[in-house]
């Protein structure tokens, strides 16, 4: 049985349904608008549906005929609620491409509803989250006392349209830790860290609400977890002057004027900068008594990796023996998930 890409047209979207042509795979593609719709599948010799998510009724039917849906529609703030019920309704598997700490919350919190309806849902299945869900539940496995966990990224590459989108909603919202057990609000860029990605240059990395202040806790019980990324100095400033910002950043003609400019000068990296592209992960995990163990994984550009994963998730959905409720992908699939796509590694430092 097949399954059903919605977003197919969306940058990430069409990596995915263009890798599963390339392995054999045949989804039906889904999206709201036809115009883009159809050629797409034309051009890959695929079946698809168009639909809205706010028609249920169109919805379900998309549903009933395929063995999981792989959602790849942001910002998914306003779009994973309308196709989680949908799979919920239809019994129907649910995965997604989300790093939106919200999204894995709410999806969370239906962890009951999917377990009677037999549903697994299952988000994060891409750059946000794979590679730091797994490296989380390596270093749990390491150090089975851990109470800290710290994780840092460093992507090498161009943000695509819908990331862009989706930093645009979030923006001046502030940052996010989990502090005791409990996701707390911090100022954004409220901590930053040193971490060495591999190369023997420790760099500077700055808190940032990822999507693993959510997903780590479901996946290790570690309570207290903190998100950073190696960034620019100039994006470290514009974080620091949202604390400020935060009101005007949020308001409406500000919000719409920045969607304008992402839709006119954002498109996503090319296939030459994929290619060249690098994603790093870096982690730490302490304990009350001294323990410390610290790891590190390297793999592909994040979008040909989100490709990959995405891919290789919903085709093990599809094989079943996917417990129903709300997952994580470590959990789903275990901590070495994350080395299963070529040209990815992981590497024990403490």
């Amino acid at each position: 049985m097949s399954f059903l890409l919605y977003g197919a047209t969306g940058y990430t979207g069409r990596l995915i349904a263009d890798l599963a042509v390339e392995r054999g795979h045949r989804p039906v593609l889904a999206g709201r608008t036809e115009a883009t719709l159809a050629p797409l599948a034309e051009s890959l010799g695929l079946d698809h549906v168009t639909v809205s998510l706010d028609d249920a009724r169109g919805l379900d039917r998309a549903l009933d005929s395929v063995g999981a849906v792989l959602h790849a529609a942001g910002p998914f703030s306003r779009t994973s609620a309308p196709m989680a019920d949908a799979c919920l309704r239809t019994r129907t598997p649910y995965l997604d491409i989300t790093g939106e700490i919200s999204v894995f919350e709410s999806l969370a919190a239906r962890a009951r509803e999917a377990e009677e309806a037999g549903v697994p849902l299952l988000p994060g299945v891409g750059f946000d989250v794979v590679p730091t869900d797994c490296l989380a539940l390596h270093l749990r496995q390491r150090l089975p006392s851990a109470t800290r966990l710290q994780l840092a990224i460093r992507a090498l590459g161009a943000a695509s349209h819908g990331t862009a989108q989706t930093a645009v909603e979030n923006a001046g919202e502030g940052g996010a830790a989990r502090i005791g057990g409990r996701i707390v609000s911090v100022p954004a860029a409220h901590h930053q860290i040193r971490a060495d990605f591999g190369d023997g240059r420790p760099r500077l990395c700055t808190a940032i609400p990822w999507g693993d202040v959510s997903t780590a806790y479901h996946s290790t019980g570690i309570p207290n977890v903190t998100t950073y990324a190696a960034l620019p100095s100039s994006a470290v400033r514009a974080m620091k002057a949202s604390r400020w910002l935060g009101p005007v950043l949020t308001a409406a003609p500000v919000q719409g004027l920045l969607r304008r400019l992402v839709s006119s000068r954002v498109s996503g990296p090319s296939a030459e900068q994929r290619a060249r592209g690098r994603s790093y992960v870096w982690g730490e995990a302490t304990d009350g008594d001294g323990g410390r163990v610290v790891a590190r994984w390297a793999g592909p550009e994040g979008y040909s990796l989100t490709a990959d994963t995405a891919l290789r998730a919903t085709l093990r959905v599809l094989g079943g023996g996917i417990s129903p409720g709300f997952q994580t992908p470590s959990l789903t699939f275990g901590a070495d998930f994350a080395l299963k796509p070529e040209d990815t590694s992981r590497e024990d430092v403490v």
